[in-house]
This record gives C-alpha cells, sequence and structure tokens, in this order.
C-alpha cells in the first residue's frame, strides 16, 4: 500500500496540501534531467566505492589475521572493537565524527604533530573531500560487520585445506587467495550486498555530518527526498525520487 501510494504521488506534481495536477511521467524525467536530482544518485553510487569496497577488503583481512590469532585475547579485543560502530547510534556516530574531522578536530591536530599541517581542512566542509570524508565514516561503521561476517565463513572452512596446502609448500598468502577467499564466496557476496543497499540508503549519517554540503557535493538521495518533500513540498518529485531509489535497491538485492 505505501509504495502504490508513492507511485501514485509521482505522478502528480503536487505540494502536499493543495490540489494536485496530473504530469504522468514528467517527474520520473525530472530525476533524470534535473542536475541536482541526477548527481544525488550519482553520488550514492560513489559512496559504494567506501562504504562496500572498503569494509569487504578490510574486513577480509582483519578476519584473517584475527583468525590467526584465534586463542588470544587480542583477538576478543580486536572483534569487540570492530564491531563497535554497530552498537553506536548513526546519529551520535555522524556527531562525534564531525568533530573529528573539523578544522580543529582531533585528526588535523594529529596531522599538524606528525608535520602534515599542509594537508589539514575542514574535511567535511571541503568541497573536494566531503564525498570520501562520509563515505570514510560509513566504511567504519560498516567494517565490523562485514568482519564478523567473514569471520563466521572462515570458522567453516575445513582445516585439513589448509594442512594440504602447507603440504604442499604454501605461504600464508598462497593460501589466502586460494582457499580463504573463494571458500568465502557467499559471505562476500552477502557483504557486498549489505553495503551496496546501505550505500544507496544512506541518510543518517550525510544529515549529521553535512546535511548535504558543501553546496551540493555530499547529496544523496535519501536526503534530497527528504528535502523536496518537506522543505520545498515538491511531493511528486520526491516521490518519483524515492521509487527510483527503491529499484535501484531491489536490483542489488535481488541477486
Amino acid at each position: 500500500r505505501p509504495r502504490a501510494l508513492t507511485f501514485q504521488y509521482s505522478l502528480y506534481e503536487w505540494n502536499g496540501i493543495g490540489a494536485s495536477t496530473w504530469v504522468g511521467l514528467a517527474n520520473y524525467g525530472k530525476v533524470f534531467t534535473d542536475p541536482d536530482l541526477f548527481d544525488s544518485l550519482v553520488h550514492a553510487f560513489q559512496l559504494i566505492l567506501f562504504f562496500s569496497a572498503v569494509p569487504v577488503v578490510l574486513g577480509l583481512a582483519a578476519a584473517a589475521t584475527i583468525r590467526r590469532i584465534a586463542t588470544s585475547r587480542l583477538a576478543l579485543v580486536a572483534r569487540t572493537v570492530l564491531f563497535l560502530p554497530q552498537v553506536i547510534p548513526l546519529v551520535a556516530a555522524g556527531i562525534a565524527w564531525s568533530w573529528l574531522l573539523a578544522s580543529t578536530g582531533v585528526v588535523n591536530q594529529l596531522l599538524s604533530l606528525v608535520g602534515l599541517g599542509g594537508v589539514t581542512r575542514a574535511w567535511l566542509g571541503d568541497f573536494d573531500t566531503a564525498l570520501p570524508a562520509v563515505g570514510m565514516i560509513g566504511a567504519w561503521v560498516l567494517l565490523g560487520l562485514c568482519t564478523l561476517l567473514l569471520l563466521a565463513g572462515m570458522s567453516k572452512i575445513d582445516p585439513s585445506l589448509y594442512e594440504a596446502a602447507r603440504l604442499d609448500g604454501a605461504g600464508p598468502w598462497r593460501e589466502f587467495v586460494s582457499i580463504t577467499v573463494p571458500s568465502l564466496r557467499q559471505e562476500i557476496a552477502v557483504c557486498v550486498t549489505v553495503t551496496v543497499i546501505a550505500a544507496l540508503a544512506s541518510f543518517d549519517i550525510v544529515y549529521i555530518a553535512t546535511q548535504g554540503g558543501p553546496g551540493n557535493t555530499t547529496m544523496v538521495p535519501g536526503l534530497q527526498i527528504f528535502y523536496l518533500a518537506f522543505s520545498e513540498r515538491e511531493v511528486g518529485t520526491a516521490s518519483a525520487l524515492a521509487m527510483v531509489l527503491m529499484i535501484l535497491v531491489i536490483a542489488c538485492a535481488l541477486p
């Protein structure tokens, strides 16, 4: 019912209060021809690199390392530290990182301390670094989830495969490439699906950290829909963008 209603709204020009005007698929055309609306979709796909690729790659490395030290207390500490962002509300995480990445934040203080004061900046307020900075926050949040999923998959791999590889003279890297990664195809697919959906549906972190700025450099579909519907009173356009976003998310989830 909500999806059908959203689709119905997307076919009209409506401010949410007065009379509506039938426009057919014009709102969908606007989504792909209006630079601001289309750019929000582009930004969401750019965030996939940070929300998906970085957590999966680092998660594989972290899970493999934790697996090798599984009997030590350090492994328990590492799992706890990496998974901690998952239990922290995204609003709190966004506020904390806004402080850390501010012009006088801890990140810039550390850079100045090691002699890199020339590269310091307001990371979330710079046109060139705002989107990557938001992406790294998302990567930090999702890294723990990917690590634990991959670690669980590694626990199901038959140890005899590693023993046979060592007898054949394989080193740690060869074991990782030839045994670990191929055995984790399903877990990697789950991680990629979950993180890609998180990138496309991102809202909380962006809203708290940048509110879509500076300019529109970090504007994403979820935030654009919010502004269109409740600030600019363009309910039809917001609904059309919401339908496009829903189709993209479903397309990523189905495979």
